[in-house]
C-alpha cells in the first residue's frame, strides 16, 4: 500500500544513516549561522559586523558552487558527506578561543561556507544510491522534513543554546554536533554497483567542459530546467520572507519581532512535514511536474494573502463565527497569519519533493552533484538583489506592498510556466 512508502523507505538502514547525519550536519551548520550573528552582534554591537557574516557566507556559493559540484561527481560521495562534516567540525573548532577576532570570525565562516559548497552536491544526489526509484518520491520527502526540521530547531533553540553554553562553548558543542554527523555518515553501506552505468569518463574532462555539458543538458531537457526554476525560486523566497520578517510582525500582525519566527515557522513547517507525508505516501503515479506547479500556485496565493488578514477578519461571516467563539479562540490577524504561514509550508514541500526527485531520476550519478552546483550558485547569485531590494523596498512603499507584489510575480512566473513554457 502507498501509505506504507514512508515507513518502507525508513527501514532501508543506509537511508535513515543518512538522515540521522544530514540532521545533525543541518543543525549544526544552522546553528552556527544563527549563533554567530548573534555572537558577532554581541561582541561589535554593530548591524555592519553582522552583514560581514552574510556576506562571508554568500561568496563561496557564487564563486565555487558549480566548481564543486563538478569536482563531488568525480570522488566518492560518501566520503565527501564524511570529510565535508570533519573539516567543519576542525574549522569551527578556534573559534572556542578566537570568537572576538573579527578578521578571523569572516575567514573561518568563509571556509566553513566553502567546504559546504562540497557538502551541498553530495548529499541529496546520495539517495538515489541507497534507495529504489519507486521510493524516491518518499526518501525526498523524508528528507526534506529533516532540512526544514533541523533549520528551525536551529533557529528556534539558538538564542537559549548560546544563553546556556555561552559564546565560546557554543562552538564546543558545534564540533560535536558535526563529529556526530560524520559518525552517522560513516556507518552508510551500499553497493558502488550504481556507479558503474556512467555514460561518459567525466575524470577525462576538464572542468570547463564538464561545465558546459551539465548546462547544455539542462537548457535541452525541459523537466531538468523547470525543476531547478522551482527549486531556486523556493529558496529564494525563504530567504526573501526572512528579510521582510520583521517588518511583516510590526507592521502588519503588531506582534514582537522576537515572536515572530515562533509562530510563523512552527506551522510553516508543520505543513511542510504534512505536505511531504502526504506527497511521499500518496502522490508516486500523479506528475512530478504537475505537482511542482501546484505547489507554486499555492505559495503565490498564500504570499498575496499574507498581508490582508485584517481584512478576512472584518468580514461579516467570520465576525458572526466569532461570537459563537470562547475569547480565546476568535478568528483574527494572527491566527490568519498562522493558517498562511501552514498553507506555505505545504505548499513548498510539493515544490521541494517532486523538483528534487526530478532532479535525481533525470541524471546519472555523474551529473547529480553538478547538478545540485548548479542550483547551489544560481540561489546564490539569484537571491543576492531580491534581497537586497526587498528591504529597501519595504522601507519606501510598505510591507504590504512589497509581499504582495512578491506573491503576484510568483503567480505570474506560475502561469508562465503553466500555460506558455510547456505548450512551448
Amino acid at each position: 500500500m502507498n501509505d506504507n512508502l514512508i515507513i518502507k523507505t525508513l527501514r532501508i538502514r543506509p537511508f535513515s544513516y543518512l538522515m540521522l547525519a544530514e540532521f545533525f550536519s543541518q543543525f549544526s551548520m544552522n546553528l552556527f549561522i544563527f549563533a554567530l550573528l548573534l555572537v558577532v552582534f554581541g561582541v561589535s554591537n554593530s548591524s555592519v559586523a553582522v552583514s560581514g557574516v552574510v556576506l562571508a557566507f554568500t561568496l563561496p556559493s557564487i564563486f565555487f558552487g558549480i566548481l564543486a559540484g563538478v569536482l563531488v561527481d568525480r570522488w566518492d560521495k560518501k566520503n565527501v558527506l564524511l570529510w565535508t562534516n570533519i573539516l567543519r567540525a576542525i574549522i569551527v573548532f578556534p573559534l572556542l578561543v578566537l570568537y572576538k577576532d573579527l578578521v578571523i570570525v569572516y575567514l573561518l565562516t568563509f571556509t566553513v561556507s566553502l567546504v559546504t559548497q562540497f557538502f551541498i552536491p553530495a548529499e541529496t544526489p546520495m539517495i538515489p544510491l541507497l534507495v529504489d526509484k519507486k521510493l524516491l518520491l518518499s526518501a525526498n520527502a523524508l528528507f526534506g522534513m529533516g532540512i526544514y526540521a533541523s533549520i528551525f530547531l536551529a533557529y528556534a533553540s539558538s538564542g537559549a543554546i548560546l544563553y546556556l553554553v555561552g559564546r565560546a562553548n557554543i562552538f564546543l558543542l558545534l564540533t560535536v554536533i558535526f563529529l556526530l554527523a560524520a559518525f552517522f555518515t560513516s556507518l552508510i553501506k551500499y553497493s558502488n554497483g550504481k556507479n558503474e552505468k556512467m555514460e561518459i569518463d567525466v575524470k577525462s574532462l576538464s572542468f570547463r567542459q564538464e561545465i558546459k555539458d551539465v548546462i547544455d543538458i539542462i537548457s535541452k531537457t525541459k523537466s531538468l530546467y523547470h525543476a531547478l526554476f522551482s527549486l531556486t525560486l523556493a529558496q529564494i523566497l525563504i530567504l526573501v520572507i526572512a528579510v521582510i520578517g520583521p517588518g511583516y510582525a510590526k507592521q502588519v500582525l503588531s506582534i514582537n519581532i522576537e515572536s515572530f519566527p515562533l509562530l510563523f515557522v512552527t506551522p510553516a513547517i508543520i505543513g511542510l512535514a504534512l505536505g511531504a507525508v502526504i506527497i511521499g505516501s500518496y502522490f508516486h503515479k500523479v506528475s512530478k511536474s504537475l505537482l511542482t506547479k501546484f505547489g507554486m500556485f499555492l505559495l503565490g496565493i498564500a504570499i498575496v494573502l499574507l498581508p490582508y488578514g485584517s481584512k478576512v477578519e472584518s468580514r461579516e461571516i467570520i465576525q458572526d463565527i466569532n461570537l459563537f467563539l470562547p475569547q480565546l479562540f476568535r478568528i483574527n490577524v494572527l491566527h490568519i497569519m498562522v493558517f498562511l504561514a501552514f498553507v506555505l509550508g505545504f505548499a513548498t514541500a510539493f515544490v521541494f519533493v517532486p523538483a528534487n526527485t526530478i532532479l535525481q531520476e533525470e541524471t546519472t550519478d555523474e551529473l547529480r552533484g553538478k547538478m545540485y552546483g548548479v542550483l547551489n550558485s544560481l540561489v546564490g547569485v539569484l537571491s543576492i538583489l531580491p534581497v537586497i531590494l526587498v528591504g529597501g523596498l519595504a522601507d519606501i512603499f510598505g510591507v504590504k506592498s512589497v509581499i504582495t507584489f512578491v506573491g503576484l510575480v510568483v503567480l505570474v512566473l506560475a502561469f508562465i510556466r503553466t500555460f506558455v513554457t510547456d505548450r512551448e
